[in-house]
């Protein structure tokens, strides 16, 4: 049985894809900061037995090569590495510190990257493998006020992008999935400028309004359940792509940034966020 190992295991589209995967027919890894704490993680380990649970801090270099190091150890290999853990965070750069931006890289863009270097070499020694990084639509249209995590979710898809090619004559794929809203906690959790803003804040109309812009489109989005449908379909691909939208949605606007060379449509889309 293949081994998956998936990183924010703990709840939404990292707790989804570990019982799709499982599912499946792959033995899961599924790794949280504090799976202890994570209750329907643990009812999933104690649902089925391919899903096993590992304590994994991205952020943390000892956490990672300890963690990779016992599922090599026990399992012998690691066919799939799903990178998954993130949090958003919400502010214009006026607003942010360089301590926000500095902690939204090292979760969202130096998280997948420590994980992902650390499995890489035995992937490449064994010429076999699959890296399947969820990026957001942030990571391709930056929303306004999530600037310091359409920073993180841009580079890493740079990253992947870069790695791709490399890492494809060594027989590893790597791909990129791009949600758009999902139903998730993940809005509820985001961190930063997302409620209580000052009165004397000169941005606290627009903001106030896009937060409840975003808040009603995240309701509205598509399930966990089914991005995680989409990252089974490219763990069973034979020749896997570069990038996938989870939804029609996410593929439409996708298309539309790539069909704007000078960026005049798009910012007229996302300054929509900010009208009355």
């Amino acid at each position: 049985m293949s081994t998956a190992v998936i990183t924010g295991a703990g709840s939404g589209i990292g707790l989804a894809t570990a019982r799709a995967l499982a599912e499946a027919g792959w033995h899961v890894m599924a790794t949280a900061r504090r799976p202890d704490s994570a209750k329907a993680l643990q009812d999933l380990a104690g649902e089925l037995s391919a899903v096993e649970l590992r304590t994994l801090d991205v952020t943390d270099d000892e956490s990672v090569d300890s963690c990779i190091r016992s599922v090599y150890a026990d399992r012998g290999s690691i066919e799939l590495l799903v990178n998954n853990a993130g949090a958003g965070h919400r502010g214009t750069l006026e607003q942010l510190s360089l301590e926000e931006l500095s902690q939204s890289m090292e979760l969202n863009f130096f998280g997948a990257a420590r994980v992902t270097k650390a499995v890489l070499p035995a992937m490449r020694e064994a010429r076999a493998g699959r890296v399947i990084t969820v990026t957001s639509l942030n990571g391709v249209v930056a929303l306004p006020f999530s600037d310091a995590y359409n920073a993180a979710k841009f580079a890493v898809e740079g990253l992947m992008e870069g790695l791709a090619t490399v890492m494809r004559e060594f027989g590893v794929s790597v791909s990129l999935v791009e949600p758009g809203p999902v139903r998730t906690a993940f809005f509820a959790n985001v961190g930063g400028h997302a409620g209580n803003i000052p009165a004397s804040d000169p941005y606290r109309e627009l903001i106030d309004r896009f937060n409840a812009r975003i808040s009603a489109m995240g309701a509205g989005g598509q399930s966990a359940e089914s991005v995680a449908d989409v990252i089974c379909r490219i763990a069973a691909d034979p020749s896997p792509a570069l990038r996938y939208q989870s939804s029609d949605e996410a593929r439409n606007i996708a298309a539309q940034k790539l069909a704007d060379p000078d960026g005049r449509t798009v910012l007229s889309a996302t300054g929509a966020l900010l009208r009355p």
